[in-house]
């Protein structure tokens, strides 16, 4: 069993739950999570793209989360774990590194939203690869 696959899947589902809050706090959520102006005023008009948005996106990272649990051998085995494995490791650093080229799409983001996300994102990556490297043999 590989103790940072089980911390890269913590932190994943963490992310996953904070997204899905969004779902029952509305504006506010996204508003304290740093989603843009937008986003929150859209939430606020009572829209549902933003709470769409938080749906996938969660899901995406409980997904993920359920990847890093098979490939520390806490979970069976799923299909084509080492390729979900490195796409998923590969998400966290490249969003880590280019937020500035995100940015422009994005454009109600706050610098402290970036920074903070991106930071975080770099940690997740530097756990899931430590552990990608570790199981590299057995998946």
């Amino acid at each position: 069993m590989n103790l940072f696959l089980l911390l890269g899947a913590i932190f994943s589902f963490a992310a996953a739950l904070l997204h899905w809050a969004c779902l029952f706090w509305g504006a506010n959520g996204f508003r304290i999570l740093g989603a843009g102006n937008d986003i929150v005023r859209l939430s606020e008009s009572g829209h549902w793209y933003p709470s769409l948005i938080a749906l996938i996106i969660g899901s995406v990272l409980a997904v993920w989360s359920v990847c890093a649990l098979s490939a520390g051998g806490f979970i069976r085995p799923l299909p084509f774990l080492r390729v979900a494995l490195i796409v998923i490791t590969a998400v966290y650093l490249l969003r880590a590194v280019g937020f500035a080229l995100l940015m422009p799409f994005f454009p109600d983001n706050s610098m402290n939203f970036w920074l903070v996300s991106s930071g975080i994102c770099l940690c997740i990556g530097i756990v899931h690869l430590i552990g990608l490297v570790q199981v590299w043999e057995r998946i």
